[in-house]
């Protein structure tokens, strides 16, 4: 796996983490500003950004189509990660931390680690 080392602290949001699974019907609301790969979605279980992607619409009400995990890995900088899964397109890795601890980070506030 690859490793990379964190240039930017990332902070988790104050709200729980939201999982979707396959076949949840979800409400779908805005779009983000920031990150436009995402929509914010509400489903029984909570809510969360998602991969627009990820849904059989973009508006409105819509199912699932692959999983999604919404948990964030707090992050400091100089902290070693190793990078589980990539989303090129939504500019998210997931990681894994030294302590086992995993969560999606921003690809913009980490940096190949020299080996």
């Amino acid at each position: 796996m690859a490793r990379v080392v964190v240039v930017e602290a990332h902070t988790i949001p104050e709200r729980p983490p939201f999982r979707l699974a396959v076949g949840d019907v979800v409400s779908v609301g805005r779009r983000d500003q920031e990150w436009p790969a995402f929509v914010f979605v509400t489903g029984s279980e909570g809510s969360g950004w998602v991969p627009a992607r990820h849904l059989s619409s973009e508006s409105g009400r819509a199912t699932a189509i692959a999983a999604y995990d919404t948990t964030e890995l707090p992050t400091s900088v100089g902290d070693m990660l190793e990078v589980v899964t990539r989303d090129d397109e939504a500019g998210w890795l997931w990681c894994r931390s030294a302590d086992g601890r995993e969560g999606w980070v921003p690809a913009r506030t980490v940096e190949p680690a020299d080996e």
